[in-house]
């Protein structure tokens, strides 16, 4: 199964609860349930210690508004990037969010994320 073939409502109707789920938990400072749909390749290069250290010392990681906006997505191989612009709700900041997903196991899971 290839995430590419299915189409833009497909693909945004698995990215966008799963984002606002990193959103949310990012907000918490949960990291067993931010990276509950990590891939398992993206979980060897997860290091807990120093992901729990972002979580607590980033006013970023822990003030993320859950007012975002989807911004479009890019297909590429066997993976799709959504792209979403993210408040800082402390700052007031833009940010870009940048989801990566694809298929593990016949399971949906995210291969990257990230805030720029």
């Amino acid at each position: 199964m290839n995430i590419i073939d299915k189409t833009d409502e497909e693909i945004l109707e698995l990215a966008h609860p799963m984002w606002a789920d990193l959103v949310k938990y990012s907000n918490e400072g949960n990291y067993g349930a931010f990276t509950r749909k990590f891939s398992s390749t993206l979980m060897k290069g997860a290091n807990e210690v120093e992901m729990g250290k972002q979580f607590a010392r980033s006013d970023l990681a822990k003030n993320l508004s859950e007012d975002y906006s989807y911004l479009g997505m890019i297909r590429r191989g066997e993976h799709v990037t959504v792209l979403y612009k993210v408040i800082n709700s402390k700052d007031k900041g833009e940010w870009l969010g940048r989801l990566v997903l694809g298929y593990e196991k016949d399971k949906a899971r995210i291969f990257g994320c990230t805030l720029f």
